[in-house]
Order: structure tokens, then sequence, then C-alpha cells
């Protein structure tokens, strides 16, 4: 126990690092646009996804439709989208809003819309609407919905459509497909943003689209998400070579038409604008609950940390919504002496034939480009951690370079957060194995960024990179002092002694300003409380399994995997998620660890209430073990929704009987050996 409090009080002040200095910035675009009018840069937009099951293409083509209508120069703008699942079901999704986007687009510039994502807007329409928009309205949405069934029908069969498979030639690309893992490069620019005859309804130019499913084959690593981006970033530059680069996963669609040049006013500007390397904004979600049930918003690390963060060099790199300066992701080393000429920068220009660029273009995603090269070591994403971004941020941070946070009032990007409990687990285990990984290798912020970056920016990768290391601290408050109610013995001092201020002030002096800072960042109470269980949850689950995954990586017994979080749900999830119902659904070990901690939990209450009710001595019992009875009983309310899963509740989210039998089993196994053992 008093290495746990020795360890929380560590990692307290890394967490105070995190508040030494935060930054707030806000734009300025009318200057922009007055100072370069139309000179300016192209920008080139990643969209990434990987499995059409558990990312939807109607979600992905609505994250693309929300891009390709920026309120940006078309010729200037590109889109791009990674299909690491090489489906034709994605292709085929693309294609068909490649169409919609002719009448999507001057809809969106004709009426000024925010947001620009067709879902995302049908579905929050502003009340009342003009006659004239009215009847657009009428008739776009008409078209939106006979794509979007198109979509979802060719998605529930599996299939595309044979008369258009017929018509178009970039189905012809999968002659040579194997199988997800076993294919050759598909390139398709389904709009050339270069040709003149590429127009929408009304005769504006449209924004460049590709479509890339990068060769795979079973003999070589294709390092995920990071390979992605980097054959996105090759193949880009073959293509239309931005100066700037924005990348969003498939399920982050632009809910701010404005982003760019919100951007471009950091990397544009005057006197700091040579040294950023990247724009990140922070990372939020359209389908948070009121109370944010399982705390997926990060309020406060969004709203508070990483502008500490700011303060001290530049935030994370979090891996969607962030704009890069192109040369900065391929390795270049920040230079004072070599400066950016925007106005300098030239159009695109009609060199060869879209289907001669294709084939060019091709090679540069070819599994073999990058054997013998600096790609995922010096140049572009780092390879071999599961947090692929944090690490390529830190890195490039350590080059020279600075990274700003832009904090709008409106949120700029929008995305989907797990509507399940073994999701979100499943999520956080993945991004605490990264990060330890990141902690514990040849890249540890301590000594890889010293004399490279600022001390207090090497504490704050530090607070997230140790998020996993926590979970031992917090698995012995959850289970000693509990256990130690069994055999009646103070672990605390009584509340009578002086010994006992220390404990309350640290007490009281923390909840009151975590509740504190987590309402001034826009929250509610009942969230607090939501995020104080989930921060035990997560603790005590997600982050003991990354840390035990890590222990196990680090004796050559296990391996890390990269894991795909579903992006869907089933209608009656959905309706439990939205009223605020915490989502069991099936069996997983750590959703039955959770359960058998709560459960032993309220074993040790009750027999603390049965000793008292039998002795009739509650006063002597409180004044000995005062803290942890109230420690008991904080876990014993914090875990309520688990008793209520387990014992109560008929629906299909409920926790799975045989998780139920298991918990028991393993409480009670729990509570006996410890008793047996300091009766020993």
């Amino acid at each position: 126990m008093s290495g746990a409090e020795m360890w929380f009080t560590l990692y307290w002040i890394l967490t105070q690092a995190l508040r030494w200095n935060p930054v707030y910035r806000s734009t300025f675009k009318d200057r922009l646009s007055n100072r370069y009018k139309n000179h300016m840069p192209r920008v080139d937009i990643f969209v990434c996804t990987a499995d059409p099951n558990l990312e939807p293409p109607i979600m992905v083509v609505n994250t693309v439709l929300s891009v390709m209508a920026y309120d940006y120069p078309p010729e200037k703008l590109s889109v791009y989208l990674s299909d690491d699942g090489g489906s034709q079901l994605t292709f085929y999704s693309l294609l068909k809003a490649s169409k919609f986007s002719k009448y999507w687009l001057p809809y969106c510039r004709k009426y000024e819309i925010e947001p620009r994502c067709p879902a995302a807007y049908f579905k929050s329409l502003p009340e009342p609407l003009d006659a004239t928009q009215a009847t657009s309205l009428a008739s776009i949405k008409k078209l939106y919905e006979k794509m979007e069934a198109r979509i979802e029908l060719s998605t529930k069969l599996s299939r595309s459509y044979e008369e258009i498979q017929s018509k178009h030639k970039g189905f012809s690309k999968w002659d040579s497909y194997s199988s997800q893992h076993d294919h050759d490069t598909i390139l398709e620019i389904l709009i050339d943003g270069r040709s003149p005859e590429e127009k929408d309804v009304e005769g504006w130019p449209l924004p460049t689209l590709v479509y890339l499913a990068r060769e795979k084959r079973p003999q070589y690593i294709h390092h995920y998400k990071a390979g992605a981006m980097n054959a996105l970033i090759r193949v880009s530059s073959k293509i239309s070579n931005g100066e700037i680069i924005l990348n969003v996963d498939c399920d982050v669609y632009s809910n701010n038409s404005q982003s760019i040049r919100d951007a471009l006013c950091c990397f544009m500007d005057e006197k700091y604008g040579q040294e950023i390397a990247f724009v990140q904004w922070p990372q939020m979600f359209s389908n948070i609950t009121k109370n944010d049930l399982y705390g997926s918003s990060f309020r406060v690390t969004m709203q508070v940390e990483f502008h500490g963060l700011d303060g001290f060099g530049g935030p994370i790199y979090l891996g969607t919504g962030c704009f890069h300066r192109r040369d900065a992701l391929c390795g270049r080393n920040f230079s004072k002496d070599r400066l950016v000429e925007w106005k300098s920068q030239n159009q695109m220009t009609i060199e060869v034939s879209t289907q001669e660029l294709e084939e060019e273009a091709k090679c540069l995603a070819s599994c073999t480009y990058e054997v013998n090269s600096q790609w995922g070591k010096e140049v572009g994403l780092k390879y071999g951690f599961i947090v692929e971004d944090a690490i390529t941020g830190m890195t490039i941070q350590c080059r020279g370079w600075k990274s700003v946070l832009l904090n709008p009032i409106k949120p700029s990007f929008l995305g989907l957060a797990p509507t399940t409990l073994p999701q979100f687990l499943m999520q956080q285990k993945r991004w605490g194995e990264g990060l330890l990984q990141l902690v514990l290798s040849k890249y540890c912020p301590l000594w890889y960024g010293h004399k490279r970056i600022s001390f207090g920016h090497q504490l704050c990768y530090c607070h997230y990179g140790l998020w996993a290391a926590n979970c031992l601290a917090t698995l012995c408050y959850s289970t000693i002092p509990s256990l130690y109610l069994l055999k009646s013995i103070p672990l605390f001092p009584e509340i009578s002694s002086p010994w006992f201020l220390p404990f309350a002030y640290i007490i009281i002096s923390k909840y009151t300003y975590s509740s504190v800072e987590y309402l001034r960042s826009q929250g509610t109470f009942r969230g607090w409380w939501n995020e104080q269980r989930v921060w035990l949850y997560k603790r005590n689950s997600s982050y003991l399994f990354a840390f035990l995954t890590i222990v196990l990586k680090l004796l050559g017994l296990s391996n890390l995997t990269f894991v795909v979080t579903a992006k869907s749900a089933d209608k009656d999830v959905s309706e439990r998620y939205e009223n605020e119902i915490m989502e069991f659904g099936h069996s997983s070990p750590m959703i039955t660890l959770l359960a058998a901690l709560a459960l032993m939990n309220l074993l040790c209450f009750a027999t603390v209430l049965s000793k008292a009710a039998m002795d009739g001595g509650i006063m002597v019992i409180v004044e000995n073990m005062g803290l942890q009875i109230l420690l008991c009983v904080v876990l014993v309310l914090i875990n309520f929704p688990l008793y209520e899963a387990m014992f109560f509740r008929k629906d299909k989210g409920k926790m799975p009987r045989d998780v139920t039998v298991k918990s028991v089993v393993y409480a009670l196994v729990g509570c006996i050996g410890f008793s047996l053992l300091l009766k020993g």
C-alpha cells in the first residue's frame, strides 16, 4: 500500500506538468485571405479504412464527402481513400459517392451549410428553410437516399451491382485479387482534378478523388495504419504533391468547412509558422451521451491537458484530425534558415494522362518499395509501434519542430465513440499497450527527448506513456483495504488520530479539484461520476491486460497486434447506449475480472455490516477503520452497474450468465483464500 501511494505521488507530479503552462489559440481567417488571396498551398486529405464489416462503407463515404466539400479552392484539394481491406464494396461506395459529389458540393457551396457530412446534415436540419432551399434540399436528399440504399443493399448482399462492374474499368483491377492479404496494388483516380472536364453540375471544378488499396503479400509485413499512411504519402506525391496533408479516420467527418483555413493560419503565420510541423484538433465525438457513459470524450484531457502540452512545444499527434507539413512528416529536420514562400507554389499541371499517372504511382504502393529504405524509420510514420501516431509526433518534435492545438468552440472533427463497454475496454487496452511500449523502448521521452524537447514536454509524454503502469497501484487500492476488512485489520490511521488529517486533505482536495475541472470543461456532475467509474474500470482491466502483454512481449512470449474498433452497432445496442445503460453483451476476460472485483468488494462490505450488527460496535469499527469502510463503500457504489447487469437486468445487454458464475466463484475463492492466508 505504501508503494501504491508513492506511485500515485509520482504520477500526480506528471499530471501537474500538464497544467503548468496552458496555451489557448484562435485564428483570423480574414487576414489570411487578404494576405495570400489565391496563393494558397495544395492540400492532400487522407482517409483510412481497413474493414468494410467493422467500418460500414456508407460511413466511410460520408467522411469522404465531408472533406471534399471544404470551403477551399477545389483545384487545390485532393482526397485519397486508403482501403486496407481491398474491398470491392468500398470501391463501389466511393464510386457512387464521386457521382453524388457533383450535386452535393454545389448545394453546400450555394447555401453555405454546416456540417457538410450528408448524414449529419440531414439528421440535424435547421428550421425553417426558405422555399428555394427546401426544394433543393428535397432533391439532394432524394439523391442521397438513393445512393445510401444502393450502398447498404450491396453491403448486405456482400457484392456490388454487376451492371456497375461492367460499366467501370476499375472493377477489372480485382481480377488478380486472391484475398485481403494477397493482391496487387489497386489504384484508381475517380476524379482527376487536373482535367478541365471534371466539373460539378454547376460547372465548378471538382477536387481530385483517388482510391488506393496498396499491394499486400503474406510474406511481407504491412505495418497496419502506419504502412497505409506511408503508401498514401508516396502515391500522393506523384499525383498531387500537396504541401499540407490532413489525415482523418474513416469515422471522423469534418464538422467545419473552414478547418483548412484555420490550419493555414498557423502554418502561414509570418512569425511562428515556419517552425510548425502539424496542427492537431482535439478528438471529439458525435455520439457522446449527455453524461458521457463511458468517459470516451476524455473531456479534461482534451480541454485542459492538451492546452498544457501546447505550452511546452505542442500536443501529441492523435492519428486523426491533424494537418501536417509534408516535408516534416517525410523526415526533414527543422532549420531556421529554410523559409517557405507560399506564394511561389505552382498549380497542378497535366503532364501525363490519368491512366499513365495511375501506372506510375502504383509502384509506390508495392510491398517491395520500402525494402532497404528509411520508410518507417526516419521517413513517414514510424513502424513497430501500436500507437504509430504518438511516436511519429514525438520524433518530429525531437527534430526541432513544434505542433499546435486548435480547439475552437465548434468542434472541427467529430468521430464515433465505442457504444459498448467491451469495445471501450479493448480500445483502451490497445492505447495502453502502445503508449507503455513507447516509454519502454529506445524512444522513451526521458532519454530520447533529452536536449531535443523541453523537460516539461518529456514529463507530459511520460504521463500518457505510463497510463498502463497505473494498474498495479490501482489494483492494490481496489482489493487490499477491502480484504483486510474481513479480519477487521486497519490499514489507515484512526479518525481521531492527527495522521488522519493528511488523508482527509488529499481525498477532499483531489476530488474537489477533479470535479470542478470537469464541470468547467462543460461536463455534468453525473458525467464526472461516470468518468470516475471508467477510470477504475480501465485501470483494473484494460491497463492491467496491457501491462501484462507488454511484460510478456519483453520476455519474448507474446506479440502485439493492432485491433480495429467496430464502428457500427445494432439498433437495440444503440438505444441502450442513448439511454445510458451499460452494454456488456458477450463474455470477455476483462469484464469477468471487473465483475469478480466488484463482487469481492460487495462481500467485504456485507461482512463488515454483519459484524457490526452482531457485535453492536459500529462506532468502534468506524473509528478504527473509517477510511477503509469509506473506500469500500465508494467501490460498491461505483460498481452498481455491474451488480445490476449480473442480477437484475433482463435485456440482451446484461452480463452473460457464464461471466456471472465465474465472477461469483472467483470472488468467493479470493475472499476465502485471503482470510485463510491471514489466519495462517
